[in-house]
């Protein structure tokens, strides 16, 4: 009679483990910085893994294609390596539980200077490659989604609080406050020449009058100081 006989199993051991993921943060930090310095079309998975220090096959092992590494590497920097979702991070529900209005803004101002100007040049990367690309694309589009649903999560709590202009409503304050945050207009004010600093200010005063009222902008003292956190572009 056959013995019975068990399959073999793979054992994979934690500093295989470790080892395989540290490579793959290597390779996702090499990509993000050869996407920025050449573009999207420019850059290869063969220069990812020269400049990663790893064989081509590794690359294509961890990322399928290049548009999902592209993706990886906006995952880890839009959340962090323990993706993080952005709700659950910190800063992100003081904001949200910010009881001034204009000091939410305020709020709102320094988090999205600080995120886009870390942010700010892989997501150019994306945007050009979206026309071109239907992976961008679709990721570009969900960027787009997000971004327009967590401006509608600070006027609903402006909302909530009764601090919109009279004759505003959330919908429309939503899509003004979009378009105010937009990183394409942080684009074009930073290629105008302005610093991050400058457009912290403008970004703070222009949505407190836009959705608050014409009582007064934000102090710039407020707007330099307000919040200390980083993560998604609010």
């Amino acid at each position: 009679m056959p013995e019975h006989v068990k399959p073999t199993r793979r054992y994979e051991s934690p500093r295989r483990r470790e080892q395989a993921e540290q490579t793959r943060r290597e390779i996702i930090r090499a990509a993000q910085r050869l996407f920025e310095e050449r573009g999207y079309a420019a850059t290869t998975m063969s220069a990812v893994a020269a400049a990663a220090g790893v064989a081509l096959k590794t690359v294509y092992l961890a990322f399928d294609t290049k548009s999902g590494l592209l993706r990886a590497a906006w995952d880890v920097l839009l959340r962090g390596e323990d993706d993080v979702p952005v709700a659950a991070l910190d800063w992100y529900r003081q904001t949200l539980a910010e009881p001034d209005p204009r000091r939410q803004l305020a709020l709102v101002a320094r988090n999205s200077r600080l995120v886009k100007a870390r942010i700010g040049p892989l997501l150019k990367v994306i945007r050009s490659a979206a026309p071109v690309d239907t992976d961008m694309a679709a990721l570009w589009e969900l960027i787009e989604s997000d971004f327009h649903a967590n401006q509608g999560a600070i006027v609903a709590e402006l909302d909530r609080k009764g601090a919109l202009r009279p004759g505003l409503d959330a919908a429309s304050a939503t899509d003004i406050l979009w378009t105010l945050n937009h990183p394409d207009v942080w684009h074009l004010l930073a290629d105008r020449g302005w610093t991050p600093e400058q457009w912290e200010i403008w970004f703070a005063e222009a949505a407190t009058q836009q959705l608050l009222g014409p009582d007064g902008p934000v102090p710039r003292r407020a707007a330099r100081t307000a919040g200390r956190g980083t993560g998604h572009p609010l």
